[in-house]
């Protein structure tokens, strides 16, 4: 696995946790879900990403988006 499929999962994983939490929980949680588009957003017009940099840092191969 590299750096933009993790980060893929991850981000992922958390939109789907949020949805979850919004429907049985609040629909506040859906912030969450917002964030995590618009951090997605960032990251593709930027090229800056947390997520990748902690991805990096835990030793995953560089992809093509994240480097």
């Amino acid at each position: 696995m590299n750096v933009d499929r993790a980060v893929m999962a991850f981000a992922g994983v958390i939109i789907l946790a949020s949805v979850l939490l919004a429907v049985y929980v609040s629909p506040y949680w859906l912030v969450l879900t917002a964030f995590v588009g618009l951090n997605l957003f960032q990251a593709s017009i930027t090229g800056f990403c947390p997520a990748a940099m902690i991805f990096n840092k835990l030793g995953l191969k560089s992809g093509c988006a994240f480097s």
